[in-house]
């Protein structure tokens, strides 16, 4: 029975040193998991205390109602830009309207400087020509020396 007796012993041996083992393990992974939390702790200290869910919900509440004032902005800001972009193209037509009023009276400027050059030219010639004439009648009435006028000019008032 000694043989016996041994055999029986050893798988007892063996499982209070397994489960030694075992105990030991996890004892020296809890020791390591507060010693890196110990040393965590020391490196990074929470310093600021964690944001409540009250104020995040207030947080929230306020940008909400900013979202909500910047996009009455943007639809005040749209429509000033459709009433802009009408403007702008009522601008550029009657800009094309008034090119070609512009153009007209340019065209109606030429032709009356035109008449005006030419009824210069004509008042210009009527007026040598009646010099022309004048000259001819005085010299005539002169050297006839018969007249009843006594040598007047011909066109006294």
């Amino acid at each position: 029975m000694t043989t016996g007796a041994k055999v029986a012993s050893r798988p007892t041996f063996r499982r209070l040193l397994v489960t030694l083992g075992v105990a030991g393990s996890l004892l020296i992974a809890g020791a390591t998991i507060r010693a890196a939390s110990i040393w965590a702790a020391t490196q990074a200290p929470l310093t600021v205390a964690p944001v409540s869910v009250e104020s995040v919900q207030r947080a929230l509440e306020a940008e909400r109602t900013r979202s909500a004032e910047l996009q009455s902005q943007l639809d005040t800001l749209s429509s000033s830009t459709s009433q802009l972009r009408s403007a702008l193209l009522e601008a550029q037509a009657r800009a094309g309207t008034d090119q070609t009023t512009a153009e007209e009276l340019r065209a109606s400027l030429t032709a009356a400087q035109a008449k005006l050059t030419k009824l210069e030219a004509a008042l210009a010639a009527a007026a040598k020509k009646s010099a022309a004439s004048t000259r001819t009648s005085t010299v005539s009435a002169g050297s006839g020396g018969g007249s009843d006028d006594g040598g007047a000019e011909p066109f006294d008032d």
